[in-house]
């Protein structure tokens, strides 16, 4: 334990260093991040104003509370390491990553923990703004804010495991960014970024109830809105906790043999 303390520490010091080095671009980036819900939030509220003012329970100033609390879950949950494993094949970067004695996996984590707490500087005001604007309308009761924390730490965690299982693919084709616009594709329209869950359709609705996105960010929104009962509650949590046994399982059992490819094919 004293190891990982000291290593997690280490990696932070230099994570945060270089986050604070290139401020501008991580605010251009969190910018994008809160651009896409506002957009959304101003589509389904101009739909419900033309439906009679609300669809599906969701009215104008649920859709803000909606969105807001999404802006702020996407971010502390999302990840960037997808995008650059192939550029760490094709440039040899994970050679170096490899002469550590640690799993490259411990300084993807502290950077990805690094660049949110940074950047909830920028964007918490900047979401106390958009609420000044827009007015969400928050029902939210004690218990379902308790609840939210372990929610979300589930969700950063599945998604994050999920997301650096994928980028493993790199290992057999160099070229992953098929595999990557895929997933971020279905990601988008399950995971109620694109709309809240229950406003999908059946089918899209039963898929992402039995695949893993929505728990990695519809959820922690939806409970924190108190807009969950007891039962939905406990299969949210049964979701995350199962399918983030699954993607660690799947973790374990590919990088040994990701690291044998690597090794196989001389990048």
């Amino acid at each position: 334990m004293s190891f990982h303390r000291a290593l997690y520490a280490a990696f932070l010091r230099v994570a945060i260093a270089i986050e604070l080095q290139y401020r501008a671009s991580s605010v251009i980036w969190l910018l994008g991040v809160v651009v896409e819900p506002v957009i959304y939030l101003a589509v389904w509220s101009a739909a419900a104003e033309t439906q009679g003012g609300e669809i599906g329970g969701f009215g104008p100033h649920e859709f803000a509370a909606y969105y807001l609390a999404l802006t702020l879950v996407n971010q502390l949950t999302q990840g960037w390491h997808m995008w650059e494993f192939q550029y760490r094949v094709q440039q040899g970067q994970f050679s170096f990553l490899l002469l550590r004695p640690v799993h490259p996996i411990h300084g993807d984590l502290a950077e990805n923990v690094a660049h949110k707490a940074v950047m909830q500087v920028v964007l918490l005001p900047m979401l106390g703004a958009l609420a000044w604007v827009f007015e969400p309308r928050f029902a939210v009761e004690p218990w379902a804010l308790a609840l939210f924390l372990p929610a979300l730490a589930l969700a950063f965690a599945l998604r994050f495991v999920v997301e650096w299982t994928l980028a493993l693919a790199c290992f057999w084709t160099t070229r992953i960014m098929a595999v990557n616009q895929t997933y971020f594709a279905v990601l988008f329209f399950l995971s109620g970024r694109v709309a809240p869950v229950a406003l999908l359709p059946p089918g899209l609705l039963w898929a992402a109830d039995a695949l893993p996105f929505r728990w990695m960010i519809a959820f922690p929104v939806e409970l924190a809105l108190g807009r969950l009962s007891p039962a939905q509650i406990a299969t949210g949590f049964a979701a995350q906790t199962l399918w983030l046994g699954v993607a660690s399982l799947a973790l374990a059992a590919l990088w040994p043999r990701a690291l044998r490819r690597f090794s196989a094919v001389g990048t």
